[in-house]
Protein backbone atom coordinates (compact mmCIF):
# COMPACT_ATOMS: atom_id res chain seq x y z
CA UNK A 1 0.00 0.00 0.00
CA UNK A 2 1.34 3.42 -0.95
CA UNK A 3 0.98 5.95 1.85
CA UNK A 4 0.63 9.62 1.04
CA UNK A 5 1.02 12.66 3.29
CA UNK A 6 -2.63 12.41 4.41
CA UNK A 7 -2.25 8.76 5.44
CA UNK A 8 0.94 9.65 7.27
CA UNK A 9 -0.79 12.49 9.12
CA UNK A 10 -3.65 10.14 10.08
CA UNK A 11 -1.17 7.60 11.48
CA UNK A 12 0.73 10.24 13.45
CA UNK A 13 -2.50 11.55 14.98
CA UNK A 14 -3.84 8.07 15.80
CA UNK A 15 -0.57 7.06 17.39
CA UNK A 16 -0.85 10.10 19.68
CA UNK A 17 -4.50 9.41 20.55
CA UNK A 18 -6.33 6.43 19.07
CA UNK A 19 -9.62 7.69 20.52
CA UNK A 20 -9.70 10.73 18.23
CA UNK A 21 -12.86 10.90 16.16
CA UNK A 22 -12.92 11.04 12.37
CA UNK A 23 -14.30 14.57 12.63
CA UNK A 24 -11.39 15.69 14.80
CA UNK A 25 -8.92 13.90 12.50
CA UNK A 26 -10.48 15.70 9.54
CA UNK A 27 -9.62 19.06 11.10
CA UNK A 28 -6.01 18.04 11.75
CA UNK A 29 -5.44 16.36 8.38
CA UNK A 30 -7.50 18.83 6.33
CA UNK A 31 -9.77 16.26 4.71
CA UNK A 32 -13.48 15.59 5.16
CA UNK A 33 -14.63 13.19 7.87
CA UNK A 34 -15.88 10.78 5.20
CA UNK A 35 -12.47 10.79 3.50
CA UNK A 36 -10.84 10.14 6.87
CA UNK A 37 -13.23 7.26 7.47
CA UNK A 38 -12.43 5.66 4.11
CA UNK A 39 -8.68 6.11 4.54
CA UNK A 40 -8.77 4.79 8.09
CA UNK A 41 -10.72 1.72 6.94
CA UNK A 42 -8.21 1.17 4.11
CA UNK A 43 -5.28 1.42 6.54
CA UNK A 44 -6.99 -1.12 8.80
CA UNK A 45 -7.79 -3.46 5.88
CA UNK A 46 -4.18 -3.29 4.68
CA UNK A 47 -3.06 -4.07 8.25
CA UNK A 48 -1.05 -0.87 8.50
CA UNK A 49 -3.23 -0.26 11.58
CA UNK A 50 -3.30 -3.51 13.53
CA UNK A 51 -5.69 -2.42 16.27
CA UNK A 52 -6.34 0.08 19.03
CA UNK A 53 -5.34 -0.21 22.68
CA UNK A 54 -5.29 1.85 25.83
CA UNK A 55 -1.95 2.45 27.56
CA UNK A 56 -2.43 1.55 31.21
CA UNK A 57 -0.45 2.55 34.28
CA UNK A 58 0.99 -0.80 35.42
CA UNK A 59 2.06 0.52 38.82
CA UNK A 60 -1.35 1.94 39.68
CA UNK A 61 -2.95 -1.35 38.65
CA UNK A 62 -0.71 -3.38 40.96
CA UNK A 63 1.86 -4.66 38.47
CA UNK A 64 4.91 -3.32 40.27
CA UNK A 65 7.56 -5.53 38.70
CA UNK A 66 8.74 -5.65 35.11
CA UNK A 67 11.39 -8.13 34.06
CA UNK A 68 13.24 -8.51 30.82
CA UNK A 69 13.90 -12.23 30.61
CA UNK A 70 16.22 -13.91 28.14
CA UNK A 71 15.55 -17.54 27.33
CA UNK A 72 17.70 -20.13 25.57
CA UNK A 73 16.14 -23.35 24.37
CA UNK A 74 17.87 -26.72 24.90
CA UNK A 75 17.80 -27.50 21.20
CA UNK A 76 16.54 -25.88 18.05
CA UNK A 77 13.93 -27.44 15.90
CA UNK A 78 10.52 -26.64 14.57
CA UNK A 79 8.73 -28.59 17.32
CA UNK A 80 10.52 -26.98 20.26
CA UNK A 81 10.15 -23.49 18.86
CA UNK A 82 6.47 -24.08 18.12
CA UNK A 83 5.84 -25.48 21.63
CA UNK A 84 7.60 -22.51 23.22
CA UNK A 85 5.59 -20.08 21.08
CA UNK A 86 2.37 -21.76 22.26
CA UNK A 87 3.52 -21.50 25.87
CA UNK A 88 4.31 -17.79 25.42
CA UNK A 89 0.94 -17.10 23.76
CA UNK A 90 -0.88 -18.69 26.70
CA UNK A 91 0.80 -16.80 29.54
CA UNK A 92 -0.77 -13.45 30.45
CA UNK A 93 2.34 -12.35 32.38
CA UNK A 94 4.29 -12.21 29.12
CA UNK A 95 3.38 -8.84 27.59
CA UNK A 96 5.80 -9.06 24.66
CA UNK A 97 8.07 -11.76 23.30
CA UNK A 98 10.72 -11.65 20.63
CA UNK A 99 12.83 -14.22 18.82
CA UNK A 100 16.22 -12.50 18.69
CA UNK A 101 19.75 -12.82 17.39
CA UNK A 102 22.64 -12.76 19.83
CA UNK A 103 23.23 -14.78 22.96
CA UNK A 104 19.55 -15.48 23.69
CA UNK A 105 16.94 -17.25 21.60
CA UNK A 106 14.02 -15.25 22.99
CA UNK A 107 13.52 -12.08 25.01
CA UNK A 108 10.36 -11.80 27.11
CA UNK A 109 8.85 -8.66 28.64
CA UNK A 110 7.12 -9.90 31.79
CA UNK A 111 4.81 -7.90 34.09
CA UNK A 112 3.78 -9.22 37.51
CA UNK A 113 2.70 -7.83 40.85
CA UNK A 114 5.94 -8.37 42.79
CA UNK A 115 9.13 -10.42 43.16
CA UNK A 116 7.26 -13.36 44.70
CA UNK A 117 4.93 -13.49 41.69
CA UNK A 118 7.93 -13.34 39.36
CA UNK A 119 9.68 -16.16 41.20
CA UNK A 120 6.50 -18.23 41.00
CA UNK A 121 6.22 -17.58 37.26
CA UNK A 122 9.84 -18.61 36.67
CA UNK A 123 9.77 -21.71 38.88
CA UNK A 124 6.20 -22.90 38.29
CA UNK A 125 5.74 -22.05 34.62
CA UNK A 126 8.87 -21.14 32.67
CA UNK A 127 11.54 -23.53 33.96
CA UNK A 128 9.29 -26.61 33.80
CA UNK A 129 9.00 -26.16 30.02
CA UNK A 130 11.06 -29.07 28.69
CA UNK A 131 12.51 -27.03 25.82
CA UNK A 132 13.84 -24.26 28.13
CA UNK A 133 17.57 -24.61 28.77
CA UNK A 134 18.60 -21.33 30.37
CA UNK A 135 16.84 -18.27 31.78
CA UNK A 136 18.48 -14.94 32.60
CA UNK A 137 16.57 -12.00 33.98
CA UNK A 138 16.99 -8.29 34.39
CA UNK A 139 14.55 -6.50 36.68
CA UNK A 140 13.57 -3.06 35.47
CA UNK A 141 14.49 -0.52 38.15
CA UNK A 142 13.38 2.60 36.31
CA UNK A 143 11.73 3.19 32.96
CA UNK A 144 13.45 5.93 30.97
CA UNK A 145 11.26 5.69 27.88
CA UNK A 146 8.32 3.47 27.01
CA UNK A 147 6.09 5.31 24.59
CA UNK A 148 5.41 2.48 22.17
CA UNK A 149 4.53 3.35 18.61
CA UNK A 150 6.78 4.13 15.69
CA UNK A 151 8.98 7.19 15.03
CA UNK A 152 6.70 8.67 12.35
CA UNK A 153 7.28 12.29 13.27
Amino acid sequence: MQLDCFDHAILVALQRDATVSNAALAEVVHLSASQISRRRAALEAAQVILGYTARLNAGLLGFGLRAITRVNLRSHGHGGDRDFARFVAGRPEICAAFSVSGDADYVLDIRVRDLDAYAAFIHDWLLPQTQVGQVRSELVLKTLKDRGGLPLE
